[in-house]
């Protein structure tokens, strides 16, 4: 089965594809032969259209050629889940999120994972698991267009401290929520986190 991959410019999706798709919902076409991400990211914003799609053969190629193209920030991140099965979720920028953070030069992925969770909740993390997936997501730094690249980790918490937001990186609650509950915050996140809560099978593709 051919990859696919998805940039996420705000609430919208460019699906990265080698055929065209066929979920039901109403993808607009990007050109592949004179992609650019910068022109891309100011006009998809412009558009009535939520998603779009752009077709190329190799899906892994176009997007290594995007990144190669743009000012990429590596960031990585987890979803923990504590001894009764809840998990952990900050909430920033009136949205419900999942703590992650830049990745500090010559830092590995899992451990700028770890740090960065337990920075943001005021936790120590009892074990890191395997990889959940990666997300990507456009933005502007410093007047620049910049493309983020995610590395999402599953993490295990077995304490009980007090979760302590991390009030100068804009976080204003840190709460633990069971898997009945996840579907309801889902209605206030990101994209990109719909992305890692799916791949956990915390909501599904309908929600």
């Amino acid at each position: 089965m051919a990859q696919k991959y998805r940039i996420y410019i705000n609430e919208k999706v460019v699906l990265l594809t080698s055929k065209v798709p066929d979920d039901g919902l109403e993808y607009q076409p990007i050109d592949a032969e004179h992609f650019d991400l910068k022109i891309v990211y100011y006009w998809a914003l412009k558009q009535n259209n939520r998603f779009f799609y752009v077709l190329c053969n190799d899906t892994r190629a176009f997007l290594k050629r995007i990144i190669r193209n743009n000012f990429l920030i590596e960031a990585a991140g987890g979803l923990v889940t504590n001894k009764d099965g809840k998990h952990l979720f900050i909430y920033r920028n009136d949205k419900w999120d999942l703590p992650k953070g830049k990745i500090e030069k010559k830092e590995k992925n899992r451990v700028a994972a770890v740090r960065e969770v337990e920075e943001e909740c005021g936790i120590k993390v009892s074990r890191i698991e395997e990889k959940i997936c990666k997300t990507y997501h456009t933005y502007i730094y410093r007047g620049e267009v910049v493309l983020k690249k995610t590395h999402w980790f599953k993490m295990r918490y077995k304490g009980k401290a007090k979760l302590i937001p991390q009030l100068e990186e804009g976080i204003t609650d840190v709460r633990w929520f069971a898997d009945k509950e996840v579907p309801a915050i889902a209605g206030n996140t990101f994209p990109s986190i719909l992305d890692v809560l799916k791949k956990e099978k915390l909501i599904t593709e309908m929600e």
